[in-house]
């Protein structure tokens, strides 16, 4: 860029001819003329900008640290076998080489870690793990790493925090140390003199001291007051009014100085609206004056809490204001001059620097003023003096190059694009476009960041949640859900917007804020203790200017933003008057030395003097050019207007405003002396002419005066006393004959429901009547009192306010049931009878080998349990049935000794655990069923079942012993067991007589430590033992199967187990045979897996026992299963899954909450049947809130009977019973199990026992269990029932709803029953369905808006039930995205139309009947263009909510009237809805909106990648904070491509996704590859599942 020159030009601002010709110094820094003003001669100064600096890029990407590889190792046989195992006691050969091998043991304790087999290739699951692991280590380096800069950013910013910030608004003030009056200048005491003759309007230029006049006017007042109190007179009071909150502190403190008499100050917001008029009487007599904003003032004289006649002295600060409505002009238009004893008026003081605020006749407006106040416009006689006190600033005019018209940069075309359907942004797009022009591209873009930053869109979506609770007529939450993600996606796509830095250049900044930087250049090259003040009209502009000058200032600005305190537009900064304060304060101390104002610093702040004020964009009035050039007091001080080339409006402006001050000096300057006031009634009553028509009602008991301006104040404040004060009032204005008619409609709960106004020829007049008209009914109704007071209170809802959420991360550490308490419960005696459970499979085959079952025999009668799959192969499964008989038998002594042998015979020979024989303690044993036991099952004898040969042979020996004569075929199928190596066990194949113990070992033998021939490949003693063993050569090799201890069956057989070596040979003489037959061996390894299901199941039955409900065992399971430690995180990669448990608790907790949600709607709306929706939604958010299930589930002691530990091999062994040998010994079996358990993960158990309830019965339509289940889970009084049917039993019917019907309610009826088939009983129930909201109490039938939150829950269930069944697989949050169409406002308006129901519609607005005749059109049309498509309905635009309430209310009122018959809401839900939802494909789109969800589909669907992850933490907080902020990255091939923060890790995560999806939009698959080293196999992305690969941690 080159160097601009600026160029300095004298100009004759005002022209030839003008009253005052003056020439002034022009800047222009491109060195051109200004077209249309008189330059004399060339330009004298050259200013020349330095060039910009090269600028850096910024966005650099976080190193990742590098990862670190950990050994894979695969556990290939039980926790006991991890190596070489501790011996066992089974017959060693020789006592001294059993010692000598404890001691090798010992000493090659870290060699037993060593894995015997060859490497095998790591499952998809064991990968997954492994890699879940390297990145979770990679997330805590980066989280760390994030945490220090975000925590030393924090400290430092704490460490800036000066003390000052801790001071209140008062002490703030006061360290401004207002100055106290020491001599008054002469201009002063000439206008003071004045004043205490006649009202005075005293016209000064700011900072000449006007509130000086005021304060010496004060003093003379206060002196008389106390005259004429002591001579016994009616107390009377002083009121300061200012225009502004802002003014309130700051007059008040100058006043306090320069005052000794008693002072407060109010402002509205310390609550004075709903002071009543004793507190009011009590600060009257406290004080003797009161500032305060003058709308206190108008609201206390208008209610008669004070009067006229009581008040000494009026002081109107920027008395310029009192015009039109303004509160200034009501109190003299509605109280000073209706005191028609003049003597009884105050004394009016008014102060301005300018008696006209627009752009009119300066006299005409003038005399207005002085009418309107009834006071006379006076300055000073010497206005010499005046100059000579007031320091007047030198004016330039600074021009900049032409600017361009509004337009949008590259990134609001990108929003537009993709957001522009966004009302909420409508306003943002159309300020980026101006800020384009006026600012440069650069700051329009920031604009965008501003309005999307972090903190502004948690304020937004706070907002649109809280307007949401609050709304009466309650949408979807499906609606809110995509709003809020519709604000979340434009959010982010703003946060991943490249920025970067300002180019000092057009278009990056435009040509005005190149000239402005100048100007900051040139003052604020080097230190200096100058104050500069940037005028803007916008704030943010203001904004805006401060972030720019931040990075392209002089390193000596120090710049800071004043604005006003109004918050609204998304991107606004809010302002508290403290904050004005402070940034006051320190412009006064130095610490700030450059403004960037709105019209806030132009009037009444006391703002230091300054060196420069620059007009950045020009003044609309002439009191805001005259107030703003007053803070440039400073001497030698400049004022610069900034005008564009060309541009002859700036030019006029400028002209304007400098012929308006010398109009106005000449007219202050002709004013004669001794003039009568101007001011008086008449001329007021001509002013008022307009206001004649307007009726007043004064009250006879107070005097309150009501008035058409006062009644909007009036009725609101009446409204916001009411319960369902949500709604405001409804004002529907129509035309008719030239006039306007306004009806105004109140709330339901407002004594009076309407009042109608009378023709005006303004429709603000006619809403104005309206209210007056209400306001008296109000007041003759006795709802408004003698001052004009509601008399009624708000009753809120108690708990409203009550803090109902549980923390998604918050857990503790609870009791966990390990055991069922029917073992326990039945321990402690040898048995005399016992009965039997078979345990047997359903597909024998699939095992690969022959079986036999198992009985389970315990001392009471197991329950019907469902069956344990197991996963006995690859692909090849069997449901192992627990098949439980009716009958006990009767047992022998001898044959339980028997029992007990074979049980505890079990435990040894195939787990390798030794356990005592302590037959009292036993929970329960096993026995061998015989062959073709169906035949003799149902003989109601047991024991013939059992196979009693086993039995006895297993008691009698030991072993089976081998001697070398033994016949080769006993050696088949026989269970082997390496008797020094626990891992190590085999079934026997065959002999192989070519081989002998000296042979090597074959290539295709399983691996061991030692592999140089069979007989080493048998013996697994080490190495010195080894030596001393002395084996037979010739005894036979046996082909054999390594057995792989595969403990868990309950988890998928994986490719890779099947492909493990299993192939031995070993030799006879060093094992040994177990005495169990082979076939009792296979079935008695899938016992741990059946024993913890059935414990499993035994415990959930419990729960419902504690609860009193009969549930399916499966469901009961399925309730309390948590499988991971984020199974309430649905689509999540599962941390820490627990393999093998069967289903979690998920979906049965998505159906639960839809339950728990109808029942407690039908409930509440049954038991308070005159309750507004409000209330029922309260109520309902009591009962259905997590922290009250939770607090029930604790009460209850719920926690214990969660799943949340999958498979163990250590706790399906038995209690009561100690173990002997075996790992896990020396810890004993009776120690206490904890389990860590979130707050929300208890209360989501109890919405899933509750959907099991619903399940176990709802095949036959009975939801009997689910209401129980939901009384039991609630505890509450206001859902204290156990049948469906008691539902109805609850409700009284409303006297509406027993009426007797008008043929107009009968004649809906009949039309209702044509088309849809059903017959009301009740015709007005059926009414109140179609009364909308604005037409409340329609022939005493109340509006549909407690039908609609019945029936939108009604409709919830049948929708819920739908998808449940007819997409049994699908997780809950697909299920939930998919609803949302289903529940849509948009649907269910469109089926409104479909049904004809918005014909019915009963309303008193022109505006409703327009909204739905329109929509109805657009709807009709394009069904007809789709061809009667079944999603016809998702292209018409957003109808209006009132279409979609009466299809609820409609479901609401056919549910009453047919008794609470919900077969009738399912017929609905199958004849009208379902067919619109049979393919739910079509309406993925609904469902994809999520951006986790997206994120997901475009990785792995679009992209083909699966390695990936999404990750979220803490960040550990800076000393001194206590908020506690959740981070989460979105890692990609090992490295972080996006990250964001939230105040929980679910915000976090989504947040992260999006910014995520910005940078992944628009790549193609072989650009991603490229740009993030992607190697992923296709193959691998479609064989995975979401959970496995690629997906949230």
């Amino acid at each position: 860029m080159s160097p601009a020159v600026s160029s300095t030009h004298e100009v004759d601002l005002l022209g030839p001819g003008s009253l005052e010709s003056t020439k002034r110094v022009v800047s222009s820094p491109y060195g051109a003329d200004l077209e249309g003003l008189d330059f004399p001669g060339p330009a004298t100064t050259t200013i020349t900008t330095l060039p910009s600096p090269g600028l850096e890029d910024l966005n650099r990407s976080v190193p990742i640290m590098a990862q670190k590889s950990s050994p894979f190792e695969m556990d290939l046989c039980s926790p006991d076998i991890t190596g070489p195992a501790t011996p066992t006691t089974l017959l060693p050969p020789d006592p001294d080489l059993e010692a000598q091998h404890r001691l090798e043991v010992a000493s090659h304790a870290s060699e037993e870690s060593e894995p015997e087999f060859e490497y095998i290739k790591p499952t998809p699951q064991q990968k997954a793990m492994e890699s879940k692991r390297a990145y979770k280590q990679k997330f805590e380096d980066w989280r760390l790493q994030h945490a220090k800069i975000v925590t030393d950013e924090e400290i430092r910013l704490r460490e800036r925090i000066v003390a000052d910030e801790s001071l209140s608004i008062r002490e703030l003030m006061q360290k401004g140390q207002p100055s106290k009056i020491t001599s008054p200048r002469e201009y002063q005491i000439e206008l003071f003199e004045r004043a205490k003759q006649q009202n005075t309007i005293a016209v000064l230029d700011t900072g000449s001291g006007k509130t000086l006049i005021a304060v010496l006017l004060l003093r003379h007042i206060l002196d008389q007051e106390l005259e004429d109190r002591s001579a016994g007179k009616k107390h009377r009071i002083a009121f300061f009014l200012v225009d502004s909150v802002t003014l309130v502190f700051q007059q008040y403190e100058f006043l306090k100085v320069n005052l000794d008499q008693p002072i407060e100050c109010f402002c509205g917001e310390m609550g004075t609206d709903h002071w009543a008029k004793e507190i009011w009487q009590k600060q009257l007599e406290q004080n003797m004056i009161i500032l305060c904003t003058a709308e206190i003032l108008h609201q206390c004289l208008m209610r008669s809490f004070i009067s006229m006649d009581q008040i000494n002295l009026l002081i109107f600060d920027e008395a310029h204001h009192a015009k039109k409505n303004h509160p200034y002009a009501r109190i003299i238009k509605d109280h000073y001059i209706t005191e028609n004893d003049q003597t009884k008026r105050p004394r009016v003081f008014g102060m301005t620097a300018s008696p006209v605020d627009v752009r009119s006749d300066f006299g005409r407006s003038a005399r207005e003023l002085e009418v309107m106040l009834h006071c006379q416009i006076a300055t000073t006689a010497d206005l010499a003096l005046l100059r000579t006190s007031v320091s007047r600033p030198n004016e330039n005019v600074a021009e900049y190059e032409e600017l361009q018209y509004p337009y949008s940069t590259r990134l609001c075309q990108e929003m537009e694009a993709r957001y522009g359907h966004m009302e909420t942004l409508s306003k943002i797009f159309k300020s980026a476009k101006t800020v384009a022009s006026e600012l440069g591209e650069w700051c329009a873009d920031q604009l965008w960041s501003f309005a999307m930053a972090e903190k502004e869109a948690l304020k937004v979506e706070r907002r649109i949640e809280k307007a949401f609770t609050n709304e009466r007529n309650r949408k979807p939450v499906e609606v809110l859900d995509a709003e809020l993600n519709d604000l979340r996606e434009a959010q982010t796509f703003v946060k991943e917007w490249a920025f970067g830095e300002p180019a000092i250049d057009v278009p990056s900044l435009s040509a005005k804020v190149l000239t402005l930087r100048q100007y900051l250049n040139l003052i604020y090259e080097r230190p200096t203790d100058a104050r500069c003040i940037v005028f803007v009209d916008q704030r943010y502009t203001a904004r805006l200017l401060g972030y720019l000058f931040a990075r392209i200032g002089s390193p000596h600005l120090k710049s800071g933003i004043l604005i006003g305190t109004r918050y609204g537009d998304p991107g606004d900064v809010k302002v508290s008057f403290k904050q004005q304060m402070m940034t006051l304060y320190k412009f006064k101390k130095g610490d700030l030395n450059c403004l960037f104002a709105t019209s806030v610093a132009e009037e009444g702040l006391d703002i230091p003097d300054c060196n420069l004020v620059i007009r950045f964009d020009l003044y609309s009035t002439l009191i805001q050019y005259i107030q703003s050039r007053g803070r440039a007091r400073h001497a030698a001080s400049k004022y610069i207007h900034m005008i564009e080339k060309g541009n002859r409006k700036h030019i006029q402006a400028v002209r304007d405003v400098r012929q308006g001050e010398a109009v106005m000096r000449h007219f202050c300057e002709s004013l004669p002396a001794d003039r009568i006031l101007q001011g008086n009634d008449a001329d007021l009553d001509a002013a008022m002419i307009r206001e004649k028509n307007f009726r007043i009602f004064v009250d006879p008991i107070s005097g309150a005066k009501l008035t058409y301006a006062s009644s909007l104040v009036v009725l609101g404040h009446f409204v916001s006393c009411l319960n369902d004060s949500s709604s405001p009032p409804n004002f529907i204005v129509t035309a008719e004959h030239g006039q306007y008619t306004c009806e105004v409609v109140l709330p339901e709960s407002s004594p009076v429901h309407s009042a109608k106004g009378r023709p005006s020829a303004r429709k603000a007049i006619a809403k104005r009547s309206a209210a007056f008209e209400a306001c008296v009914l109000l007041r003759q109704g006795g709802h408004l009192d003698e001052h004009l007071v509601s008399t009624h209170h708000k009753h809120l809802p108690a708990m409203r306010n009550a803090h109902l959420a549980l923390s998604m991360n918050k857990s503790s550490s609870y009791e966990m049931k390990v055991k069922p308490s029917i073992w326990q419960d039945s321990r402690g005696s040898i048995p005399h009878s016992l009965y039997m459970t078979i345990l047997e499979l359903e597909h024998p085959e699939n095992l690969g080998r022959p079986s036999q079952p198992i009985a389970l025999l315990t001392r009471t009668r197991m329950p019907h349990l469902p069956g344990a799959l197991l996963h006995l192969q690859v692909n090849r499964t069997s449901n192992m049935i627990f098949t439980s008989l009716q009958d006990q038998f009767r047992i022998a002594e001898e044959h339980m000794s028997k029992l007990n042998v074979f049980t505890l015979r079990i435990y040894k020979d195939i787990f390798n655990k030794r356990f005592e024989v302590n037959e009292p303690g036993m929970s329960y044993w096993f026995a061998p069923i015989v062959e073709g036991f169906e035949s003799i099952i149902n003989e109601g004898k047991p024991e013939k079942l059992i196979d009693w040969a086993i039995l006895d042979y297993v008691n009698a020996n030991e072993f089976w012993k081998w001697d070398i004569e033994c016949p080769h075929d006993e050696l088949e199928n026989r269970y082997l067991i390496d008797r020094w190596d626990g891992s190590r066990r085999f079934w026997s194949v065959k002999v192989l007589p070519n081989l002998s113990p000296r042979d090597p070992v074959p290539d295709d033998a399983a691996p061991h430590r030692y592999m140089d021939t069979i007989i080493d490949y048998t013996v697994s003693l080490f190495s010195k033992s080894r030596q001393k063993a002395v084996w037979r050569q010739d005894q036979p090799v046996i082909f054999a199967h390594r057995i792989l201890h595969r403990l868990n069956w309950l988890d998928e057989y994986t490719e890779e187990e099947s492909k493990v070596k299993k192939n031995a040979y070993v030799c006879p003489e060093p094992l040994l045979f177990s005495a169990l037959p082979a076939s009792v061996a296979a079935m008695a390894y899938l016992l741990p897996s059946a024993i913890t299901r059935m414990e499993s199941l035994l415990i959930a039955l419990e729960i419902c026992d504690v609860l009193d409900l009969q549930i399916r065992p499966d469901l009961a399971l399925e309730a309390v299963t948590k499988d991971s430690d984020n199974t309430h995180e649905h689509r999540h990669e599962q941390i820490h899954l627990q393999r093998g448990m069967g289903k979690n608790y998920e979906r049965l907790e998505f159906i639960g909450d839809c339950f728990l949600k109808m029942a407690t709607s039908i409930s509440i709306f049954c038991i308070s049947p005159d309750n507004d929706e409000y209330e029922y939604h309260v109520r309902r958010m009591l009962l259905i809130c997590n922290k009250n299930l939770f607090n029930t589930a604790i009460n209850k002691e719920l926690y214990k009977y969660i799943r949340s530990a999958g498979f163990s091999r250590r706790n399906w062994y038995p209690q009561g019973i100690k173990l002997l040998e075996g790992k896990g010994f020396k810890k004993g079996n009776g120690e206490e199990h904890k389990h860590q358990l979130g707050d929300k993960t208890i209360a989501d158990v109890c919405e899933a026992l509750i959907g099991a309830a619903l399940l176990s019965y709802n095949s036959n339509g009975d939801m009997d269990m689910a209401v129980k289940a939901v009384t039991a889970l609630v505890s509450s009084p206001d859902h204290n029932i156990s049948r469906w049917e008691d539902y109805y039993k609850l409700y009284t019917k409303p006297l509406y709803q027993l009426a007797q019907p008008t043929a107009v309610q009968s004649n809906l009826a009949l039309q209702i029953e044509q088309k849809m088939g059903y017959r009301f009983r009740y015709p007005r129930l059926l009414m109140s369905g179609f009364v909308h909201p604005s037409l409340p109490h329609f022939g005493g039938i109340p509006s549909y808006q407690r039908l609609e939150f019945l029936g939108d829950s009604l409709l919830d269930m049948a929708c819920v039930n739908f998808l449940f069944y007819r997409h049994p697989d699908r997780d809950p949050q697909w299920l939930t995205e998919h609803k949302m169409a289903m529940v849509s406002n948009k649907f269910l308006a469109a089926l409104s139309v479909k049904l004809g129901f918005h014909k019915h519609l009963r309303f008193s607005s022109q505006v409703i009947e327009f909204q739905n005749r329109d929509y109805a059109t657009e709807l009709q049309e394009a069904e007809r263009e789709t061809n009667g498509a079944r999603d016809y309905w998702t292209t018409t635009k957003n109808p209006p909510k009132c279409l979609s309430d009466i299809v609820e209310a409609y479901l609401g009122a056919i549910f009453v009237d047919s008794q609470f018959d919900y077969s009738k809401i399912e017929g609905f839900f199958n004849d009208h809805i379902r067919w619109f939802f049979e393919d739910m494909s079509i309406y993925d789109t609904f469902a994809n909106n999520h951006p986790v969800t997206h994120l997901h589909n475009l990785l792995t669907l679009s992209l083909g990648c699966s390695n990936y992850r999404i990750m979220a933490s803490s960040i550990p907080n800076a000393a001194g904070t206590d908020i506690e902020h959740q981070v989460a990255v979105v890692m990609i091939h090992g490295e972080v491509i996006a990250s964001a923060t939230a105040a929980n890790s679910k915000n976090a995560k989504v947040k992260a996704s999006e910014k995520a999806l910005e940078k992944l939009r628009g790549l193609a698959p072989f650009e991603f590859r490229a740009k993030f080293g992607c190697g992923c196999m296709e193959g691998d992305v479609q064989g995975a599942k979401i959970g496995e690969t690629g997906a949230a941690i």
